[in-house]
């Protein structure tokens, strides 16, 4: 050993980002582990490097212990005092100084066989430790595979997997394009972490709008809850912090700047940004932006909001195939009825009610924003359960103008019923 082996080492710890001192570990363990293995009887082998000069030393020691139980690697007190008379119990005593070439060829090559798969581990153990306290945080990779099951993202030490179910339907990828990803998890694996990532997640958009809103990341704007329906249309509610601060339109931007931006990195899907309400009806009403709204009956024990609007509002509020309503009911919780002033509902072609439907998926605890949730889940499930904010006064019609345009239904919307909103 010498300065050169040092040198190498330093080099290895600036290439593939593994502590010095972690190193220096890994190689005392690997070469004592051949020695060990090469060499019957000498299970009580140690080595030990110095970090300055490069200089091994190999030597036999024993434990100290009060009884005896692998008579090949521990003393009792008073066999140790034989070599040491101030060991006490705990000690490791050393009792015979070892050459390297003791143990041979062989043993070289065992040893150096073991060093670099231990440094393989060492480095890919570094590896998770870097990505996995990076759960339900945004990173960028490249393209550089696009399989049937999913898109490789290059990482520059590590790959991540965008698989098929959470990519957008709307979005196509091509070697070499760089790719923003919301990461889902990080498992570790014997060939290195697995990291999952997704842009379909509902989380994917929180973490966006904290990049390009300095209020949500500040704190003085709350994001409340989010339902989205990745590559088509988001609702997100918003709350603020700070007295006099329009939450809304701090969240939009001046001319839609801010909003635009996430826009564009999800490839034009429809954000609806919402004032947030502890009152249920104004909450239930502003979620049906851009839809205008008459009157909202709550049923508390049912958890059933009764909705009138106009009568040239009940397709816009139902959305093209019930989207609007039915993101509506993801964002507030609540199972929405909707209704025109005039009682009617749409009818299909043949002339039947159409039960364009929506429901609010079953509430969870409101989790933190930067926890991940399971690769497994759906990106699109419901939002979390809103916790209470001080009452927005702004009315339906504000939120329809803070919110990205929708398109209105082309077909008419004739009949007699009731239209209930479900997923």
């Amino acid at each position: 050993m010498s300065r050169d082996f040092i040198g190498a080492l330093l080099q290895l710890n600036a290439e593939k980002g593994v502590p010095r001192e972690q190193l220096i570990r890994t190689v005392e363990d690997a070469i004592q582990s051949a020695y060990r293995r090469v060499a019957p009887g000498y299970e009580d082998v140690y080595v030990r490097l110095d970090a300055e000069s490069g200089e091994m030393r190999i030597f036999r020691a024993r434990a100290v212990v009060s009884e005896v139980e692998d008579e090949t690697t521990e003393w009792t007190i008073d066999q140790a005092h034989e070599h040491d008379p101030n060991a006490v119990l705990g000690d490791l005593v050393e009792y015979e100084e070892l050459e390297p070439t003791h143990f041979g060829r062989v043993g070289a090559q065992v040893a150096g066989q073991v060093v670099r798969q231990r440094l393989r581990e060492a480095e890919r153990e570094t590896i998770f430790d870097e990505f996995a306290h990076r759960e339900g945080e945004i990173i960028t990779g490249s393209v550089g595979r696009v399989e049937p099951t999913g898109v490789i993202l290059d990482l520059g030490k590590a790959e991540a997997i965008l698989r098929t179910t959470d990519q957008s339907a709307t979005e196509h990828y091509r070697i070499g394009q760089h790719v923003k990803a919301y990461v889902l998890e990080v498992r570790r694996t014997t060939r290195g972490p697995l990291i999952y990532v997704s842009r379909t997640h509902k989380n994917f958009l929180r973490r966006l709008f904290e990049l390009e809103v300095p209020e949500i990341q500040a704190g003085t704007v709350e994001i409340k809850a989010i339902a989205r329906e990745a590559g088509s249309r988001s609702k997100m509610a918003v709350s603020s912090r700070q007295e006099g601060l329009d939450p809304v339109g701090a969240t939009v931007g001046q001319r839609g700047g801010r909003v635009q931006a996430v826009v564009a990195e999800l490839g034009g899907e429809k954000i609806d940004v919402i004032p947030w309400s502890d009152d249920p009806e104004m909450f239930v009403a502003n979620a049906l932006s851009p839809a205008q709204v008459v009157n909202v009956d709550i049923d508390e024990a049912e958890r059933i909001a009764s909705v009138t609007v106009p009568e040239r509002m009940l397709s816009l509020a139902i959305g093209r195939e019930g989207q609007n309503a039915r993101l509506a009911a993801k964002l507030t919780g609540w199972r929405i009825d909707i209704r025109s002033e005039s009682g009617s509902a749409p009818e299909d072609e043949d002339g039947r009610p159409a039960a364009t439907v929506a429901e609010p998926e079953p509430e969870e605890p409101q989790a933190e924003a930067a926890a991940a949730e399971p690769p497994e889940v759906a990106a699109d499930e419901s939002a979390d359960a809103p916790a209470a904010a001080e009452p927005t006064p702004e009315p339906a019609e504000a939120a329809a103008e803070s919110s990205t345009e929708v398109e209105d239904e082309a077909a008419a919307v004739p009949a007699e019923a009731t239209t209930e909103v479900r997923q």
